[in-house]
């Protein structure tokens, strides 16, 4: 079941409130899910089950995506400022320095926490943040495309596309590897998600400069990269070690740039021995 939390985020326009949507499950150390842009928390649900059996799973809707509310007025949807709420929430959930999982610009929020030292463990698959300018430029230009075809649909149109396995590889194939693996109901929804997303165009904008360039000391990373990734192509995944030498540095085969349909059972067990 989904529920919501809200509380106080301290900007320099004064106190805001925030309101997030999230589900939690499972039991021991905390791990705080987090999914890309226009995405929603939905996107873990493969891998929830199996991460559950070991620890105290919250998966969040990012601000502006799925259930949760856009940010306040006066506050940025950008790595700063989303750090910051999410810095917030982890004591609205009574969690203190919580293991993070993030996918594309989840992961690059999740090492931006670690960076600061705020979070045990961070596991980023595909993150977002080592790309070269032209790698970004044809990311955003197929993250762009993909909103726009969303946001043009009818809905019946993308409940009719996504129940044949050829439609659901037209609507999801960029970030799937096995796109005829997803539910009919899960692309559909997530179609949707991506289509509302009341964030995406200022998260967009915000991640032109995003770029990771600095070391993690202190805190175990690993970063995964699916081998069939066609949005942040693997070799990034390469930039990221060299940026971060201590990382483990996990290849996913048969993986897409969203893994945890692809292959639920193997990016459960990456992020489990990323959290120990």
């Amino acid at each position: 079941m989904s529920a919501t939390v809200s509380f106080k985020v301290t900007t320099a326009q004064g106190e805001q409130s925030v309101t997030l949507s999230y589900t939690r499950r499972g039991s021991g150390e905390p791990l705080l899910l987090l999914h890309g842009i226009g995405h929603h928390r939905q996107v873990w649900d493969p891998v929830i089950p199996a991460l559950a059996a070991e620890r105290d799973v919250i998966a969040v809707d990012l601000p502006g995506c799925g259930e949760s509310s856009a940010l306040p007025d006066g506050m940025a949807h950008d790595l700063p400022t989303m750090s910051t709420v999410l810095t917030a929430l982890f004591g609205a959930l009574d969690i203190e320095r919580p293991h993070v999982a993030g996918n594309s610009l989840g992961g690059l929020l999740a090492l931006d926490l670690a960076r600061a030292q705020l979070v045990r463990s961070v596991t980023a698959l595909s993150p977002a943040g080592f790309w070269n300018e032209a790698e970004r430029r044809y990311a955003f230009t197929v993250l762009m495309t993909m909103r726009q075809i969303a946001r043009r649909m009818p809905l019946p149109m993308v409940e009719r596309l996504a129940r044949p396995a050829l439609g659901r590889t037209l609507l999801t194939s960029t970030i799937y590897a096995r796109p005829g693996r997803r539910s009919p109901e899960a692309v559909v929804a997530e179609t949707l998600a991506l289509a509302r997303a009341q964030g995406f165009s200022e998260t967009l904008r915000s991640g032109r400069t995003a770029q990771f360039t600095d070391d993690i000391v202190g805190t175990p990373v690993t970063v995964a990269w699916g081998n069939r990734d066609r949005l942040l192509i693997p070799r990034q995944g390469v930039r990221a070690k060299g940026v971060i030498p201590g990382a483990r540095l996990v290849r996913l085969p048969g993986c897409g740039h969203v893994p945890m349909n692809d292959d639920p059972a193997l990016v459960a067990r990456v992020v489990l021995d990323g959290s120990r």
